[in-house]
């Protein structure tokens, strides 16, 4: 009666493996081919997701110094082994660090319970588990901290007095460079990096009603590379008179000037 009521259902009957079974341990060296093959897998996951190559490195880099320090494959590190690692050896090192390190750890061990979990267990008869828990998780958190920007009356203020600066300074040429720049940055919004790599055919005074700048090395997202784009010259961008803009860019990017 139990048998037809199961074939009903749909339901069957199948032979469970006990967990605890495994074969014989492998050679070191084939532990060795296995763990560096193991973490080659784990950097293409990781470009598959689309994470940048600088993002993947430093993982790699994390877990490359945790494996030297623990002496053996990460996956025998036990919850005790994370107590003394980030309980002494980076006890005195910044939060930020502890804290790239333990994501980079908590995101292997999930890479090796998803795919090898299994294999691992029948080569080495350890249940893989991660180490990082409750307890011993470094306190903190990598999300970016809100900045609040400025007031027009503080930028008014700041400029105000750094221009004075630019008739009693020791230095006109690279002082009225930084001037500029900044004031530039202020008021159309560019990036450092974009502003440093400008030159004077950048400058489009006959495009729209302000001018634009081509910003030909604009920053990339997610690993892209340097995306163009046109930046209008808003805000009193062009408040310098045909004369003072041309005296003030040639300044700005002479390539002599330190």
């Amino acid at each position: 009666m139990i048998g037809v009521k199961a074939r009903r259902l749909g339901l069957a009957l199948a032979a469970v493996r006990d967990l605890r079974e495994f074969r014989d341990p492998v050679s070191a060296e084939e532990l060795e081919q296995f763990e560096t093959d193991v973490l080659a897998g784990f950097v293409l996951a990781r470009a598959s997701a689309g994470l940048a190559d600088g993002t993947i490195r430093g993982d790699v880099g994390h877990l490359d110094q945790i494996r030297a320090w623990l002496g053996r494959p990460l996956w025998d590190m036990e919850p005790t082994h994370a107590d003394g690692y980030f309980g002494k050896v980076l006890r005195g090192s910044p939060s930020g660090t502890r804290l790239a390190r333990a994501q980079a750890l908590t995101t292997y061990f999930l890479f090796l319970e998803l795919r090898h979990k299994v294999e691992i267990h029948r080569m080495t008869g350890r249940v893989v588990e991660c180490p990082i828990d409750e307890m011993n998780r470094p306190r903190g958190s990598k999300d970016a901290a809100l900045r609040i920007p400025p007031t027009e009356p503080e930028i008014k203020t700041l400029f105000t007095g750094w221009g004075g600066e630019l008739a009693t300074c020791r230095k006109f040429a690279p002082t009225a460079r930084n001037y500029t720049a900044s004031k530039l940055m202020s008021r159309v919004g560019l990036r450092v990096s974009e502003a440093c790599k400008l030159d004077l055919a950048d400058i489009k005074w006959e495009l729209g009603r302000f001018g634009k700048l081509h910003v030909r090395h604009g920053k990339g997202a997610r690993g892209s590379g340097p995306r163009e784009r046109m930046v209008p010259l808003i805000n009193g961008a062009t408040w310098e008179a045909a004369g003072q803009r041309l005296t003030c860019w040639n300044v700005l990017w002479v390539p002599s000037l330190s």
